[in-house]
């Protein structure tokens, strides 16, 4: 990867196919309805790109990009993507794609083994975690020996934070439950790990305040700014991005959901000082992955 050459690292994209083969009950009406909450067309059949596909997507407009699966085998029923498959991928388009991986920490010590095995072996930089999708809270105990896994290795842990795309609108939001992805509880894990550097994912709407409170707080926490269009990003979270928090945003779109296309034309829009834009799109990432 020739770090010079990128215009930016895209820290937040989503390897979402193939999925095992055809596709589990119910995963189509799931990704209908992420189409519709997004308002775009990523979840018809056919319309999630492969893992190559994103590396070519990303080549072409001189973008790197951090590239993750979601195991919430245990709360959707729906197969993960394998993390070494994705590592794989990503190590024959290591140009463009930084490779990490996602593990259930209701897996505990095996899920912790994992962990090991695919930095030591695969070139995983870190670990994704989606608390309301998983059906945990972050700092519960359950989950640390897969932290310590994580810390030990010397990797990253990112996490989903605020309200979700997943399952909004649907009945019963498909059984995903909100509370467990309030940013405060990402307090705890940085007190309890902390050489462990963690990734707050999103503007963490309605706990935005939480989020920036941690990220001041704690040195080892960064927020990554995908998921939402730049164009509604709350005056609070601008204000932090500028000032004190300005070396520790991160560029993210969430693709395929929102692409890096449509995030950087609204990016450009907002009032981000000069010197701060090439701080959150590549500088402050290419420090955090050591690149």
């Amino acid at each position: 990867m020739n770090i010079d050459e990128l215009i930016a690292i895209d820290i937040h994209t989503h390897a979402e196919e193939p999925c095992g083969g055809t596709r589990d009950d119910g995963y189509d009406e799931f990704q209908a309805g992420m189409a519709r909450y997004f308002k775009n067309p990523a979840g018809a059949q056919g319309m999630l790109p492969t893992v190559q596909e994103t590396a070519t997507y990303y080549r072409e407009r001189k973008i790197g990009c951090v590239i993750f699966p979601v195991d919430a085998e245990r709360e959707t029923g729906f197969r993960r993507y394998e993390n070494e498959e994705v590592a794989r991928i990503a190590a024959d388009n290591s140009d463009v794609l930084i490779p990490f991986a996602s593990i259930d920490p209701a897996k505990g010590k095996a899920g912790a083994r994992e962990a090991r095995r695919l930095v030591r072996d695969f070139g995983v930089r870190g670990f994704k975690f989606h608390p309301t999708m998983q059906g945990f809270f972050p700092n519960d105990r359950m989950a640390y020996p897969l932290y310590e896994a994580i810390a030990e290795e010397g990797a990253i842990s990112l996490f989903h934070s605020g309200q979700t795309g997943v399952g909004a609108g649907m009945r019963g939001g498909m059984g995903m439950r909100l509370k467990y992805s309030n940013p405060i509880h990402l307090d705890d894990v940085a007190v309890d790990f902390p050489d462990m550097p963690i990734i707050i994912a999103h503007p963490s709407f309605p706990w935005q305040e939480e989020a920036l409170s941690v990220a001041t707080h704690k040195p080892n926490v960064y927020i990554d700014l995908s998921g939402w269009s730049p164009k509604y990003f709350p005056t609070i979270l601008v204000r932090y991005a500028n000032t004190l928090l300005k070396h520790k945003m991160l560029f993210g779109s969430d693709w395929p959901a929102i692409t890096p296309d449509r995030w950087l034309a609204d990016f450009a829009n907002i009032d981000i000082r000069d010197d701060v834009r090439p701080l959150i799109l590549k500088e402050n990432a290419r420090r955090l992955l050591k690149l």
